[in-house]
């Protein structure tokens, strides 16, 4: 199939109407079979569960195109596992994890013309979600429920794309104890926009979120997680009943303990002890990695010796790899990569 016409190389990460898009409903306790539509718009009562109580999950992932021509999608029965996840902790009705997989598969085939061409350093991006559809006004959960996947054509997350970023420590909390930060529910990210509209206004890319309880412990950003590299190469990730379980960094973990031989820890991360480590980044669907040059604690700066020119060594490995086995350059585990065509 033709490719659209369209710049490929300079995408930035914004929603761009594809072809096509996937529903499903479900009513009278079960879900129908489900249909692509040409239909952007959703038609919903003004009392919708998903206006009034924020009734509401969401995923993301993207499929790419192989060198040889082959579409792919990357481990996208992890984001089927979550998403079932925060249905069930959000009182909704768990979108069936083969039918998720089946409606995947169908959008991306129907936006064929849409999945960036190879070596175009963009992709095709799947924005998974459900959400209360019933007018609901006491507080309760919905009766009725949809199910949508729309597709959209992004180029990298930040603008800067590679380049170290400058983040901050927010005074703001993203989760509570006890809440809702392990799981992808659009509530979390309403609690972020305030604190990362703040951080650019002073200049900064992102915000770095400590535990809510204690604020001693570092937890993730608004919509990544961290990585750290200790000087002596190991790699750690913060742990934590509030971070979201993210698909990129559990695969980064596994391609450093069992692809490179590195030594891994998950383990609760003090903030007194970020300014020890050698690198920094960021990782997520969406930016895969994005390396920390610094972090600004209230007026102390905090550098890593990796710096704000390139990514550090150890990260870019990571990268490197992640990304050669999402392009299907670097054979992964068996299971990551779902050849869609």
């Amino acid at each position: 199939m033709e490719k659209k016409n369209i710049d490929w190389g300079n995408l930035t990460f914004s929603y761009q109407p594809t072809d096509y898009r996937f529903v499903a409903n479900y009513k009278d306790g079960k879900w129908d079979e489900g249909e692509l539509t040409t239909d952007s718009n959703i038609v919903l009562n003004e009392c919708a569960c998903v206006f009034q109580y924020a009734q509401e999950c969401f995923e993301g992932l993207k499929a790419y195109t192989t060198e040889d021509g082959h579409i792919v999608a990357f481990r996208p029965d992890l984001n089927a596992d979550r998403m079932y996840n925060s249905a069930e902790r959000l009182e909704m009705p768990p979108y069936p994890k083969d039918k998720f997989l089946e409606a995947v598969d169908k959008v991306i085939m129907a936006n064929e013309a849409w999945v960036p061409p190879f070596g175009s350093g963009a992709s095709l991006y799947l924005r998974p979600y459900m959400f209360g559809s019933s007018p609901v006004i006491g507080v309760a959960p919905a009766e009725e429920y949809q199910f949508r996947i729309l597709t959209t054509p992004v180029g990298p997350y930040f603008k800067s794309g590679i380049k170290p970023i400058t983040i901050k420590v927010s005074d703001f909390d993203r989760a509570a104890p006890h809440g809702t930060g392990h799981i992808k529910a659009g509530l979390n990210y309403a609690m972020s926009l305030h604190a990362i509209i703040t951080a650019h206004k002073e200049g900064f890319s992102e915000n770095m979120y400590l535990d809510p309880a204690t604020r001693t412990y570092v937890e993730e950003t608004g919509g990544a997680n961290f990585l750290f590299v200790t000087k002596d190469g190991t790699v750690v990730t913060p742990k934590s009943d509030s971070i979201l379980p993210s698909v990129t960094r559990r695969s980064l973990m596994y391609i450093a303990s069992e692809m490179l031989g590195m030594k891994t820890e998950e383990r609760p991360v003090r903030f007194d002890e970020v300014k020890d480590f050698a690198e920094c980044g960021l990782c997520g669907t969406a930016a895969v990695i994005s390396p920390v040059g610094a972090i600004n604690d209230h007026g102390n700066l905090i550098q890593f010796p990796s710096g704000m020119d390139e990514m550090g060594p150890v990260l870019k490995k990571l990268y490197d790899t992640i990304t050669g086995i999402q392009q299907c350059k670097i054979e992964g585990p068996e299971g990551w990569v779902r050849v869609i065509k």
